[in-house]
């Protein structure tokens, strides 16, 4: 019977080491540093129309906040299409307050039916319906633009082979660490399906900045397979739809969003959740991309201060951690800059080392909670 010596388990280890050190060293290179060092280009002002469609369910306080600066955009022709999906606060009352102020609001009203589960699919099928425009430009009732140029840069990066605009929403700042680290994983995720699609994998969007085309929403009736599903409304009609072809990246600062964060630990575990909820419906090449990262991040770290211990190795270990760390640190500095999270910087170090331990836990959540009906907002 065949017995692992010492020397044989550093072997393995090393071998696993190596390979995490490639795996990392691929991803930043190829998928992550494309978020850094990419440049909006010159893009024609085309006027295209554009619908904005916002769902909101109790969102009084956000859309008397924020949608004014939806409906004040600098752009000549589009429209704004809020949903109220049986809200039962001041929704109404707002709404209706701003539709007197702005000939550009139309509102849908969805009421409360006690026999149906209203999901956001439904809301955002109705807004979509309802919409005059070919190109849709979808976003939430807590989301602001930070520019009023925002429809523009959106309009303008849609050719006629394009049928998604991929964008960038980002949380707004508040105190505290738990504020830095939803902000740091909304980076690192845009990270991900920014530089992926740049690379011609498109996976996933975001429903906060998020742009296609009418035409291929319906299509696709809809939502298709997916629309049983409480959540992916963004991201899974992305992973469906979504080709090299046909989809575009905007990093333009003017076309970013920012939106109000979770304020607790418990309100960021059952978003988080909620998200993960859709990850096993994704196409089977973006599951093993996304399980891979993290995983090889996982090995790299852990495996590192192990070989520092059991081997001698300290010179070849050394040199190869550099290289990765480096290759992170540089990546790191352009995307926080690109994406205007420059304050982050200093705490991505520790946040790239415990978030794929949070993956997990989070991972085990949603394995535990798999038939919980999860809220749209």
């Amino acid at each position: 019977m065949f017995e692992f010596q010492p020397a044989t388990i550093e072997y393995i280890l090393l071998v696993i080491f190596a390979a995490s050190v490639l795996v990392q060293l691929f991803y930043y290179l190829i998928f992550y540093l494309r978020t850094g060092t990419s440049r909006p280009g010159e893009r024609k002002s085309q006027n295209l129309p554009v619908s904005v469609i916002i769902c909101a369910r109790n969102e009084a306080e956000n859309l008397e906040v924020f949608l004014p600066s939806v409906l004040e955009q600098d752009y000549p022709d589009f429209e704004v299409i809020v949903v109220n999906d049986c809200s039962d606060d001041d929704t109404e009352d707002i709404l209706e307050k701003y539709a007197r102020q702005y000939e550009k609001l139309k509102i849908t009203k969805i009421y409360k039916e006690s026999s149906l589960r209203h999901s956001k699919k439904m809301a955002l099928f109705l807004g979509i319906k309802a919409a005059s425009n070919e190109i849709l430009l979808l976003t939430d009732a807590d989301c602001q633009p930070v520019s009023e140029n925002w429809i523009s840069s959106f309009a303008s990066s849609f050719t006629e082979s394009t049928d998604f605009v991929l964008g960038y929403g980002g949380y707004l700042k508040k105190k505290g660490l738990l504020n830095k680290y939803i902000r740091w994983d909304t980076m690192f995720i845009a990270m991900q399906y920014t530089g992926m699609a740049m690379a011609g994998l498109p996976y996933m969007g975001v429903g906060r900045n998020l742009a296609y085309r009418k035409s291929v929403f319906f299509k696709n009736k809809g939502f298709g397979p997916n629309l049983y599903l409480q959540s992916g409304d963004d991201d899974l009609f992305v992973n469906m739809l979504a080709e090299k072809k046909n989809t575009t990246v905007n990093l333009a600062p003017e076309s970013f969003t920012r939106s109000i964060p979770a304020g607790s630990w418990k309100e960021f575990l059952r978003q988080k959740t909620r998200h993960l909820s859709t990850a096993s419906h994704y196409k089977m090449l973006t599951k093993f991309l996304l399980v891979t990262e993290p995983l090889s991040r996982l090995l790299f770290y852990s495996l590192l201060l192990v070989l520092l211990i059991l081997t001698n190795l300290y010179q070849a270990i050394g040199m190869a951690a550099a290289a990765v760390i480096i290759c992170k640190l540089i990546s790191y500095v352009l995307v926080h800059k690109n994406l205007n999270e420059k304050d982050l910087l200093v705490f991505s170090p520790l946040f790239d080392i415990i978030s794929p331990f949070l993956n997990v836990y989070f991972l085990l959540n949603v394995a535990f909670k798999r038939h919980q009906y999860y809220e749209w907002k």
